[in-house]
């Protein structure tokens, strides 16, 4: 038997290497299978398209991503090329030959990726046929009415096709890895180990089909996943062949990998598979050159909400915007499983504190979950033409105004201030004066709904009774629609209007990781999460006082659910006791996690998934360095050694108290120390050492 190669890997600059100068990259192919390759239906069109230029790092030309080809994407995001690779080019021209359409190129995002992309539609003439190999090497039969599930057979098909072409042109060294997410890829997995095909197999489920579906039925999911019984509920939803297909995948895969510890419980009960490795999402962080460019971000974004916000409250601001607060919630609009219900309960509860205690804070809601419209409602837009209206009359008045206080000064004069403005200016102003009221209360949604009378959101907030009244301290817009710079009302992109807010909130139900908060960590603003999501339990790990780096986890998987809404609403309470000053302290520290959240450091998961199924898949070849599964334990950000910005654990009961003594509050806070500090807990933790003689651990052993 030939001498095992070993596999481990170091960190240089934060990018992995490989370490064994006996296994160079050019001895592998790696195939990452998708049905999301350029391609955005959700959440995994971010992993994969953000990790892209990790991986390519790290593979080279070795690296090839693979999905279903649509021509409105490929003419967007894809350059047409021909494969570098001579066996990857004999491959495609073989199914080309027998009628199969396949494209070649370079996705156009960061890393500039290889794709090999799949035109379904050229291949559909198949289907039975492929669906009767299915059947005989699965025992899963798939429904004709069933298109999802149909297309992923032939992409599956595709899939194992490609890679049977693939390796029979390899002598004795294939090494070929693949690795696909989620069970509309999962055929080809399945498929390539029916016809044991030497290729290394890893499966990733984002999230189990079967638990996005209970927990959208409000069902007591988490404290019951031991007692479902899996077919009876996977038929009654008739999802039970895609069900069978993702279980399939699992159990075929030489390792199966999920995101976040909260889905590897879900999985192990769901899937009857405990997960190999963990391997959290991440992001590509960018660094501003200058510490703070982010605070100054806020601000000028800040200003444009509070434009829109003028706005829409025309004739109703009778708040000061200068002590209003932005909160926000955002994803697919799934009432439940986003948190979206316990939030609204959550801000009526919130409401009555803030009047109860005369605070001159107000809190400003922004709902940005896409729903079914009929385009903007009238007195919306009408609302911003009044704002525009109003900025005209007081730049044309200003402008008078300004010369002749010009002319006065210059004939060394003080003007008369009673008579610089005449009776025209004075009928001009009154007339937009005039223009600003209204008889209905500022709308509590932007657009027109096609089912407003069935709306949870709407309906909810019918029955808490916030329609934005001059009472209310807490107002709501609900914004159905995805954010635009092009957009009439609200002229921001998503990430503009995050950093222009104060507080994400995603109090989530189900959310296997949690791209919402992530990203609003990675551009300093805090957020509310759940320990129910794998961001929250991620974050619960990795740092040991969570609020405190402005992270506020609700418990919702050991609280009843009133306990958990009034946790989230004591969360929101303290925060709007919050002064400037903290908050500005917050966002420093929100912004010093982003380091936890970078692919350069979270691609190493994905890296001990490709090694362990290397040494599973070609053991005579390759064999697990003990010091390769990335460990985390001890690896804590430790509490800041200032005060904690969050009034919660002060001893103020009310916002009243002086700014003398938030200042004696935060007097130890020094921004550079804790900086430093931070910088070396991340670094620190992650390097990785050799385990002593005689500790080497079996393959399967390795739990993140």
């Amino acid at each position: 038997m030939p001498l095992a190669r070993s596999l481990s890997m170091t960190s240089l600059n934060g990018l992995p290497q490989w370490e064994d100068e006996d296994l160079p990259v050019e001895d592998l192919l790696l195939f990452e299978v998708s049905w999301e390759v350029t391609n955005k239906v959700g959440g995994i069109y971010t992993v994969i398209q953000t990790k892209a230029k990790i991986t390519a790092d790290e593979w080279g030309e070795n690296y090839f991503l693979v999905g279903p080809y649509f021509e409105h994407n490929v003419k967007t995001q894809v350059e047409s090329c021909e494969p570098p690779n001579p066996a990857v080019k004999k491959a495609m021209d073989t199914m080309k030959s027998q009628g199969c359409q396949v494209f070649f190129g370079r996705w156009l995002i960061e890393g500039s990726p290889y794709v090999l992309l799949f035109d379904i539609g050229s291949a559909a003439w198949n289907l039975d046929r492929w669906k009767g190999e299915f059947w005989d090497v699965s025992n899963i039969g798939i429904p004709f009415h069933d298109r999802e599930a149909n297309d992923a057979v032939i992409f599956g098909s595709l899939t194992a096709w490609f890679l049977r072409e693939l390796s029979c042109q390899f002598d004795d060294n294939p090494n070929i890895i693949a690795h696909f997410h989620e069970w509309q890829a999962g055929v080809g997995l399945i498929l390539s180990r029916s016809q044991k095909l030497p290729v290394a197999t890893i499966f990733t489920t984002h999230a189990t089909l079967l638990g996005r579906y209970l927990c959208a039925a409000s069902i007591d999911f988490y404290n019951n996943l031991d007692q479902f019984d899996i077919d009876k509920e996977a038929g009654e939803r008739q999802i039970y062949h895609r069900y069978c297909m993702e279980r399939a995948s699992v159990h075929c895969a030489h390792v199966f990998t999920t995101v976040s510890q909260i889905t590897a419980i879900e999985a192990e009960h769901m899937l009857k598979r405990n997960p190999d490795v963990v391997t959290p999402n991440g992001l590509n962080i960018k660094k501003f050159s200058a510490m703070h460019e982010f605070q100054n971000l806020h601000s000028m974004y800040k200003a444009r909400i509070q434009e829109f916000i003028r706005g829409h409250f025309y004739g109703h601001l009778d708040f000061s915007l200068e002590k209003t607060l932005f909160f926000f919630i955002a994803g697919r609009y799934e009432f439940s499983n986003k948190g979206a219900d316990m939030f609204l309960e959550a801000l009526s509860r919130l409401n009555f504190l803030l009047r109860v205690h005369k605070t001159d804070v107000t809190v400003v809601v922004f709902f940005i979950m896409p729903a079914k419209t009929n385009n903007f409602n009238v007195e919306t837009l009408k609302g911003q033409a009044v704002r525009k209206q109003l900025w005209d009359t007081a730049q044309s008045v200003k402008e008078k105004f300004g010369r002749k206080l010009y002319n006065a000064l210059l004939k060394g004069e003080i003007p008369d201030l009673n008579k610089i403005l005449d009776r025209d200016d004075i009928t001009i102003m009154k007339r937009a004066i005039f223009s600003t009221q209204r008889h209905s209360l500022p709308p509590v949604t932007t657009h027109n709904m096609i089912d407003d009378s069935n709306d949870p959101i709407l309906n909810t907030i019918r029955r808490i009774g916030l329609f934005n009244n001059r009472t209310d301290r807490v107002k709501v817009i609900l914004h159905p629609e995805f954010l635009s710079s092009t957009s009439p009302l609200l002229p921001l992109d998503y990430e503009e209007f995050v950093r222009g807010c104060h507080l994400g909130v995603f109090p989530s139900y189900y959310e296997p990781w949690g791209y919402t908060p992530a990203e609003c960590t990675v551009m300093g603003i805090p957020s509310v999460t759940t320990n129910l999501s794998g961001f929250g339990c991620f974050m619960q790990e990795h740092v040991a006082d969570p609020a405190a780096y402005g992270i506020y986890i609700v418990d919702r998987r050991f609280r009843s659910p009133d306990e958990s809404c009034n946790q989230l609403t004591q969360f929101l309470y303290g925060f709007c006791q919050q002064s400037r000053r903290q908050r500005i302290i917050q966002r420093n520290r929100t912004e010093r996690l982003s380091d936890l959240l970078d692919w350069r450091y979270l691609g190493r998961y994905y890296m001990h998934a490709r090694h362990l199924a290397l040494s599973r898949t070609f053991p005579d070849k390759f064999e697990m360095d003990p010091s390769a599964p990335p460990k985390t334990e001890g690896f804590r950000y430790p509490r800041p050694s200032s005060v904690p910005p969050s009034p919660s654990v002060s001893q103020h009961s009310s916002p009243h108290h002086s700014e003398d003594e938030e200042e004696d509050e935060d007097e130890r806070y020094d921004e550079d120390e804790e900086a430093e500090r931070d910088r070396q807990n991340i670094k620190s933790p992650f390097s990785l050492g050799v385990l002593p003689q005689g500790k080497k651990k079996q393959h399967g052993e390795y739990r993140n």
